[in-house]
């Protein structure tokens, strides 16, 4: 029997990570362990660990990491009380493999951890750039200290190879999040109008925005110039999701509270709408704002219209469904102007969305129990192109 743990801190993370989960679980020869740690204990972020039991796992370890202070020293803070708390959890726990997912600052300390304690990792959404956040460097550093990598894309393998992993350990799986899009049972209109309390009874927009963690304290300006742009849209109304834990995200989410209460009549708010509210709302929206990967990855495959604002996202490959715009009042005007146009959706009716691959999680499952039969060197030379 070996001990796959899979490691996630916030409730968009783990939404990705469910179908995954739920094919591991039941597999034979596999023991499913989970950490919970970041926003999924936090309360100001939802509580959202509450989601995971919700879905029938049991929660193995609760790393509580999350100061009340989004400051890069108290983000430092809570990376170094994560790599502490990651060390004693693993020798409680003795995982075969970790699996973690993406780029943010806790799986980063987790795999430093995991590094140390000889504890091989499978590392998910490699090889992609996002040229805006720290997270940049945070998931390069992760594929170095990973063993096995699933990619996104065939670009992205590919450029995990560059970075100098082998070939014959780096898969083109496609995104989790279209799987969930083709697995998850959808809800009706009605059904989601009920839970939220919302009615999609004229143009709706959903905004996700995260601050741009390589720039200084632009997080209240920018925002300010979206919430002012679509204050010229008289008859959208708007569906909040909001902000991380990523410094300046307090900042955001307070504009977001005061946007919404301040304009009842056209705004929602939510600090976590769950992965079936979200993507079932996504095929009713007529556009998706902000900077958030999910308008990249997972909004295509709905043929719903993305304005990506800024550079958080730069770098990412993009369906012909996203426009790109700067973060000043004029230009997010323009672009949604234009992404709700009836040509715009003409035209995007028939895309294709470049993350889309079939069977993603069967083939992350079978690779991971393939490399644990055949044991793990971590010894690992470094590839040469």
């Amino acid at each position: 029997m070996k001990r796959i743990c899979v490691i996630t801190g916030t409730r968009a993370e783990y939404g990705l990570l469910r179908p995954l989960m739920n094919k591991l679980y039941p597999e034979e020869g596999i023991q499913l362990q989970v950490i919970a740690t970041g926003t999924h204990l936090s309360p100001e972020f939802g509580m959202t660990y509450t989601d995971i039991e919700k879905d029938g796992f049991v929660i193995d370890e609760r790393i509580e990491i999350v100061l009340s202070s989004d400051t890069p020293i108290g983000i430092s803070k809570s990376m170094g009380l994560a790599m502490i708390s990651f060390c004693e959890a693993y020798e409680r726990l003795k995982p075969d493999m970790i699996v973690v997912l993406g780029d943010r600052y806790e799986i980063f300390a987790a795999v430093s951890a995991a590094s140390v304690a000889r504890i091989p990792v499978a590392h998910l959404h490699g090889g992609e750039t996002t040229q805006g956040a720290f997270d940049e460097a945070f998931r390069h550093s992760i594929t170095k200290m990973s063993y096995l990598h699933f990619t996104s894309t065939e670009v992205y393998r590919n450029r995990v190879i560059q970075l100098g992993e082998a070939p014959e350990r780096v898969f083109h799986v496609g995104a989790l999040g279209i799987e969930n899009i083709k697995s998850i049972p959808l809800l009706s209109r009605a059904q989601l109008e009920e839970q939220l309390g919302f009615h999609f009874d004229r143009t709706t927009v959903m905004v996700t925005y995260h601050p741009v963690t390589l720039e200084q304290s632009t997080s209240e300006s920018q925002f300010t110039s979206l919430l002012t742009a679509l204050d010229e849209f008289k008859h959208v109304r708007i569906i909040f999701t909001k902000a991380n834990s990523d410094t300046e995200g307090r900042t955001i989410n307070a504009m977001i509270d005061q946007y919404a209460n301040n304009n009842p009549d056209k705004a929602i708010a939510f600090t976590s709408m769950g992965q079936t509210r979200y993507l079932s709302a996504l095929q009713f929206v007529d556009a998706v704002i902000g900077n958030s990967s999910s308008g990249i990855i997972e909004a295509p495959s709905f043929h719903v219209p993305t304005i990506n604002i800024g550079d958080r996202q730069k770098g990412r490959l993009q369906a012909e469904s996203i426009v790109n715009c700067g973060a000043d009042k004029e230009e997010i005007a323009n672009s949604l102007n234009q992404v709700l146009s009836v040509e715009f959706r003409e035209k995007i009716k028939d895309i294709v969305n470049p993350y889309e691959r079939d069977h993603t999680s069967d083939r992350i499952i079978v690779e991971i129990k393939n490399a644990l039969a055949k044991g793990i060197d971590l010894k690992k030379t470094f590839y040469d192109l």
